[in-house]
């Protein structure tokens, strides 16, 4: 249930680079510490995007 770069890469057509300053700025508004995991959910709540397709594309 955890989102990487990775998928946010494959997700939004972005760099990694990109990928990894967007899951800082979450980590960031969320109060979470360097490390620390993002969940799908919470992705999916920051960029407004449908948790059901999310889900649905990371599972391709």
């Amino acid at each position: 249930m955890v989102i990487f770069a990775r998928d946010i890469q494959n997700i939004t057509g972005r760099s990694e680079r990109t990928a990894r300053l967007l899951l800082q700025k979450i980590r960031k508004s969320l109060g979470k510490k360097v490390g620390q995991f993002i969940s799908i959910a919470e992705f999916c709540q920051y960029t407004g995007l449908s948790e059901e397709e999310v889900r649905g594309f990371l599972k391709r």
